[in-house]
């Protein structure tokens, strides 16, 4: 079956670990179909990419803590990757990590606080040549 290359942008505006997760996982998953993928994490989403805080993400944290343990037991009894994992798969197979601009220093972080790949995104280009051009826009 022949791919369909698409230009894929994907928004990720939480540090919950079930929305980073879905993010990173529609991300991986457009990307070994051969799309150009751009990550971009804005707004409380920057936590996901931070070395000290990548690992220590948690799901539900609204509801009741056993609900959120349930899951989180349940991710590990799947054997799923780490955010942390997932993050370094997709930039070391082409994607593109990038940080908003306003919320790195709003969050007191720097280039140096992030995992490997990370870059703090162009506001004069990204808008122009990534999410204007992406044949999907993708929130999470």
């Amino acid at each position: 079956m022949e791919k369909v290359i698409k230009n894929v942008s994907i928004m990720c505006f939480h540090d919950e670990l079930c929305q980073v997760y879905n993010a990173l996982m529609t991300a991986y998953s457009l990307l070994k179909e051969g799309s150009n993928v751009t990550m971009f994490f804005g707004s409380r989403g920057v936590n996901a990419l931070h070395k000290d805080k990548v690992n220590t993400l948690v799901c539900l944290p609204d509801q009741p803590k056993e609900e959120g343990d349930a899951v989180m037991a349940r991710m590990d009894e799947m054997n799923l990757p780490s955010v942390e994992d997932l993050l370094f798969m997709l930039y070391k197979e082409g994607a593109k990590l990038l940080a908003c601009p306003l919320n790195v220093p709003l969050f007191g972080m720097t280039k140096q606080d992030f995992v490997d790949g990370v870059e703090v995104a162009d506001p004069a280009t990204y808008y122009k040549d990534v999410v204007i051009k992406a044949d999907m826009n993708l929130t999470f």
